[in-house]
């Protein structure tokens, strides 16, 4: 028995000899403990979670509505060489009046007509009751609306951003007046078509000067505030009076989804299935992971597409843009202001955070809300849910999407079809494929989805949503 007397070895001595099994030859007969195989893109999927998912047997769903009338500007796309920026001609068929006007000449010698303007911040660049002579569009910076309060005073009643045009009545109008002063809030760039030079391009293509012509002559029936066709009422009389006669009428060319599909095929080698299967199933495991990554996808594709992505089929008249650049209180009271029952409110983290700051700077108390168990920012009682998907643009700037959802609400509806051949999830199937000279075996993993805004205003969208600090920082 040995005894240690706490003297420190000599300098140069020799390693004592290993006395006992040490850990490394010992984990040779141990059996580890395995955690499944993990995965960093996985998100929160807010948004597909809060949508109610409708079935659709047919695979195509389509959306009655009450005939409605278009009415106001879209937006145009732009062309920027340096400095110089230039309208897309087919673009200019978003102005009102050139809605459906194919004739690409005479587009092409209208845009050529536009010239570039350039305001400064606070600069007036129309006037209240002075002629209205112009057509502009917005090609980059804010412009606000300005109009008179209700006790006489100067109010901005609208933001203006890229793409969005007015004066666009002043091709079959010339004689008019401005209703409302238009002033740029950060330096701005314009393209304006004056009167005069429209009426250069319509004396050379007489087809543009019919269609402009038709198009103001066309005068929709009575409208509500919606801009559908309205339902003849009478109320408050008193009597025998003559009632009304009225109808519903619908819209004879209702927008129907189609199901879109995400699609992988998952390759397994039959001698990893064989030999390596214990003590997890490398089949589930591999199919697992290529579902969340479909289920990622599919999300994305809701907020994205062009087609049925909610970023591109909020209505113009849905969407604003921040006042300063960060989304302040302000900016979000106004953007839940414009619809009835809002449910949620989806933004990016980094513009979850920007909002968190401008309510710090502001003193404002930024509430919580639980959500199926979990403790999430909120605003006026509408939880504030992040949403990865939303993008972030080069220039930091992001957009926040409120909705209402659900179909007996008249909101936004996800869609898919269960019941399918072979299904795994609901509206997710794996097929057998079979199995190559490689002895490779394949499956076949799919996704079927859309997504379905049932009226305008289920949908909104404030843009231009700053997310890097002022401060550089």
């Amino acid at each position: 028995m040995s005894v240690e007397t706490g003297t420190a070895p000599e300098a140069g001595a020799e390693e004592r000899e290993q006395q006992s099994l040490g850990t490394a030859a010992a984990r040779t007969l141990a059996t580890t403990t395995k955690s499944e195989p993990q995965m960093q893109g996985i998100s929160s999927r807010w948004l597909t979670r809060m949508l109610p998912w409708v079935n659709v047997p047919g695979g195509t769903y389509r959306v009655n509505r009450r005939l409605s009338y278009t009415r106001g500007d879209g937006r145009v796309t732009f062309v920027q060489t340096g400095a110089q920026v230039r309208v897309v001609p087919a673009e200019l068929t978003e102005l009102p009046l050139l809605r459906g006007f194919a004739d690409g000449d005479a587009l092409g010698a209208l845009a050529e007509r536009f010239e570039q303007r350039d305001y400064a911040p606070g600069q007036l660049i129309v006037q209240a009751g002075q002629p209205a002579d112009s057509v502009y569009l917005v090609a980059h910076g804010k412009v606000e609306r300005l109009g008179e309060g209700p006790y006489g005073d100067e109010a901005v009643v609208g933001l203006l951003a890229d793409g969005d045009t007015f004066g666009g009545q002043v091709l079959a109008e010339p004689d008019g007046a401005w209703e409302f002063t238009a002033r740029a809030a950060t330096a701005t760039t314009v393209l304006t078509l004056p009167h005069a030079a429209y009426q250069a391009v319509a004396d050379r293509h007489a087809e543009l000067r019919a269609h402009v012509e038709a198009r103001a002559g066309d005068e929709p029936g009575p409208l509500n505030t919606f801009g559908e066709a309205a339902i003849a009422l009478s109320a408050g009389h008193v009597g025998e009076p003559d009632l009304p006669g009225t109808f519903v009428d619908y819209d004879l060319a209702p927008r129907e989804y189609e199901l879109s599909v995400a699609q992988t095929v998952l390759k397994v080698h039959s001698r990893v299935t064989d030999l390596y299967n214990q003590p997890m199933n490398q089949t589930q495991q591999q199919l697992r992971l290529t579902v969340e990554a479909l289920r990622e996808r599919q999300e994305n594709e809701l907020v994205n597409n062009r087609d049925f992505g909610l970023l591109h089929n909020a209505d113009y008249d849905q969407r604003i843009s921040t006042h300063s650049g960060p989304p302040t209180p302000d900016d979000l009271d106004e953007l839940l202001s414009m619809r009835r029952d809002t449910r949620f409110l989806f933004a990016h983290p980094r513009a979850i955070a920007a909002f968190g700051r401008e309510c710090n700077k502001r003193g404002v108390y930024f509430s919580g809300i639980d959500v199926g168990g979990h403790h999430l920012p909120a605003w006026r009682g509408v939880p504030l849910l992040p949403c990865g998907k939303i993008p972030v643009s080069a220039s930091r700037t992001s957009s926040i999407i409120a909705m209402r959802t659900g179909e007996d609400d008249q909101g936004v509806i996800g869609l898919y079809q269960t019941g399918i051949p072979d299904e795994l999830e609901p509206g997710l199937n794996v097929r057998f494929m079979g199995m190559n000279e490689q002895a490779i075996i394949s499956y076949l993993v799919s996704t079927y989805f859309s997504a379905a805004v049932l009226v305008p205003d289920a949908i909104g969208i404030l843009e231009n949503v700053e997310v890097s600090r002022r401060d550089g920082n």
